[in-house]
């Protein structure tokens, strides 16, 4: 409980983190002292030249304005470079530069007035960049130029350019992506941690925890090595390549893991439509990793297939998962499973911002950078971690539970035990010993009648000790013989009557009550007197609990096709250690008892598929409940 209690609460300030990351970065706090230039021209060539002079610049045809946010150019022919020309306004500062955020393409070049200021060109597939050139007061109402070509469509300038400080410029830039690093190693470290625990896991948890864990890892890889500013950090090649083939490997992983996890929880789902998609999922990640494979290892030859299979099919495999795992959600929540309404909470956040985004980026033919998935990751990964985390505590709850129905099996294994071995005990000796104990009492009868007043009393009391016995030996036949004798349907109220009256002068000795309190419609179907016998013994022992004044309430009543006794007093009481002794052979709490009558009350009750359950505390009295099945549902009775 208290593991997925911590895990929620890290997650919260995960999501804390990520929401004040976007407002962050939604008011970026630049000051007065930074330009933003939202407009410039662009056209564009059959190639790019990475030296040309500003006359061939200048003579280039086909110059178009461009506004930031607005429509985006077609490139037209696949191979074509475009130029993009900015106009500097006076600048008045020392240690200014220049700074783009985002930019399109593969190889870059900046020139100003005929001047090559920057360069830079990329051999792994990642077309973002950002760009940052230093500039100086001579630079004042200079022209720029940006020339950039990419193997693919997506190529040039949409956001606007910023002027400023370089300090400012620089804060503000790293601020505004670091989000993406914090959040992506957080959750790669918090996979890892994950990882070294699973060894105290046992094996029945071991396949969802694993599932989880490679979820987390795979989305903090993918917020990680999709931000931009991880490559601005390692902008060489072999860094680069690496991140690209770590960005598709993780998403190769998330989708077979993520529908794991919802098969290990809910099942393989209708017609196995979960199952077989992970089956699909695993087989199609194992293609793109094998065309990744040979990509790689052919010098990007093959990137086009490449992008095709790991790109356009891949993202609308994505969205075809999800309504799958939506739809068996849902199912899941009508039939009122709770971990489904946790789950899809956090899923329909995750997948809505998902599917939504990426049908924006098709429609704008990849000219949009994904960022709003993000803060669905969290949001779904905190479902997971909370339904992981109530499977634990059902888990734990479930072998407490095992473990008190194990230690009552126990018990009642032991009870058993000794109740065979008093009924084989009393079935050898007890009619050998009631023999010579009869014949005795009939020699001490004759005595007494002959004896003297003074002599009779040591007589009698002998006679009332060997019919104790000889009660006592009675009560081993009930073990020995358990028949229920002559069963017929007995009315619950005219058989209180009898023990009532039997009772009372009893109680009042005591200098207690009894009240009864049946309705007339109650019936069994037992023996009379093994009933009696079996509420006397139970009533005879609330009255010695008494201890003086009290009070003994008897209720009884009709509950699901039973009838229910209750015999209820407020004397002395037990504590546990006695409530769960209560029944075993030779055991009693007062001092000339032998423990035999409440074993065959008990007998008596279990020969007449009844069930017997008493509550006590110390000091506030005992409640006895005896269930038996009603004379309605059991017409034959077998003893």
């Amino acid at each position: 409980m208290k593991f997925w209690i911590k895990g929620v609460a890290v997650f919260f300030v995960l999501l804390v983190v990520v929401f004040s990351g976007f407002l962050f970065k939604g008011s970026n706090g630049l000051g007065s002292d930074v330009t933003q230039i939202d407009h410039w021209q662009i056209t564009w060539t059959d190639r790019l030249d990475p030296q040309p002079s500003k006359a061939q610049l200048e003579a280039l045809d086909g110059w178009i304005d461009v506004k930031a946010g607005e429509e985006i150019p077609i490139k037209p022919n696949a191979g074509m470079s475009q130029w993009t020309k900015i106009q500097l306004p006076e600048l008045t500062g020392n240690s200014q530069v220049i700074l783009i955020d985002k930019i399109y393409a593969k190889h870059i070049v900046v020139n100003i007035d005929g001047v090559p200021v920057y360069e830079s060109q990329r051999k792994f597939n990642y077309s973002i960049n950002s760009v940052m050139v230093p500039i100086t007061p001579e630079n004042s109402y200079q022209t720029v130029y940006i020339g950039v070509s990419s193997v693919n469509n997506k190529i040039g300038i949409f956001d606007s350019i910023k002027l400023g400080h370089h300090q400012v410029l620089i804060k503000d830039f790293v601020r505004s992506n670091m989000m993406d690093l914090i959040l992506g190693s957080t959750l790669i470290f918090i996979a890892a941690i994950m990882l070294f625990c699973s060894v105290f896991l046992k094996y029945v948890n071991m396949p969802m925890w694993f599932s989880l864990c490679a979820i987390i890892f795979s989305s903090g890889l993918l917020v990680l090595t999709y931000s931009s500013f991880v490559y601005w950090l390692f902008d060489y090649d072999i860094a680069g390549r690496l991140l690209v083939a770590l960005f598709d490997l993780s998403l190769f992983i998330l989708l077979p893991s993520l529908t794991f996890f919802f098969e290990k929880i809910f099942g393989p789902g209708y017609y196995a439509l979960i199952r077989r998609s992970r089956k699909f999922l695993v087989a199609y990640s194992m293609v793109c990793l094998l065309v990744l494979i040979i990509n790689e290892l052919s010098a990007n030859h093959f990137y086009m297939f490449y992008s095709v299979i790991t790109v356009k099919i891949m993202g609308y495999i994505i969205i075809a998962q999800f309504l799958i795992l939506a739809s068996n959600l849902t199912i899941n929540v009508v039939k009122g499973n709770k971990d489904a309404v946790i789950l899809l909470t956090g899923f329909l956040i995750f997948a809505s911002l998902c599917a939504s985004e990426l049908l924006w980026y098709y429609y704008n033919a990849g000219y949009y950078k994904l960022f709003l998935w993000k803060l669905g990751v969290v949001c779904f990964l905190m479902s997971l971690i909370i339904i992981l985390g109530r499977r634990f505590a059902e888990n734990h709850e479930q072998v407490v539970e095992y473990s008190k129905q194990l230690e009552m099996f126990n018990n009642e294994l032991q009870r058993s035990e000794k109740m065979e071995i008093i009924s084989e005990l009393a079935a050898s000796v007890a009619h050998e010993v009631r023999n010579p104990l009869q014949v005795t009492r009939g020699f001490l009868q004759l005595l007494a009648e002959k004896q003297q007043n003074s002599d009779k009393v040591y007589l009698n009391m002998a006679l009332e000790e060997l019919d104790r016995a000889s009660g006592i030996i009675t009560d081993f036949l009930t073990f020995a013989k358990p028949e229920a004798g002559k069963v017929t349907a007995l009315n619950v109220l005219d058989e209180f009557i009898h023990i009532e009256g039997i009772l009372i002068p009893l109680a009042n000795l005591q200098g207690g009550k009894i009240s009864v309190h049946i309705p007339k419609n109650l019936y069994v179907q037992g023996n009379s007197s093994k009933f009696k016998q079996a509420f006397i013994n139970i009533i005879k022992n609330s009255i010695e609990a008494l201890n003086g004044e009290g009070e003994i309430l008897i209720w009884g009543y009709e509950e699901e096709d039973s009838i229910m006794i209750h015999i209820k007093d407020n004397g002395e009481g037990m504590d546990k250690e006695v409530l769960a002794r209560l029944g075993e052979p030779y055991f009693s709490n007062k001092t000339k008892g032998t423990g035999l009558g409440l074993m065959v009350t008990f007998r008596i009750i279990e020969i007449m598929n009844g069930e017997i359950h008493f509550t006590s505390e110390k000091g506030a009295g005992t409640e006895v409940v005896i269930r038996f099945p009603s004379v309605n549902q059991e017409e034959h009775f077998t003893g």
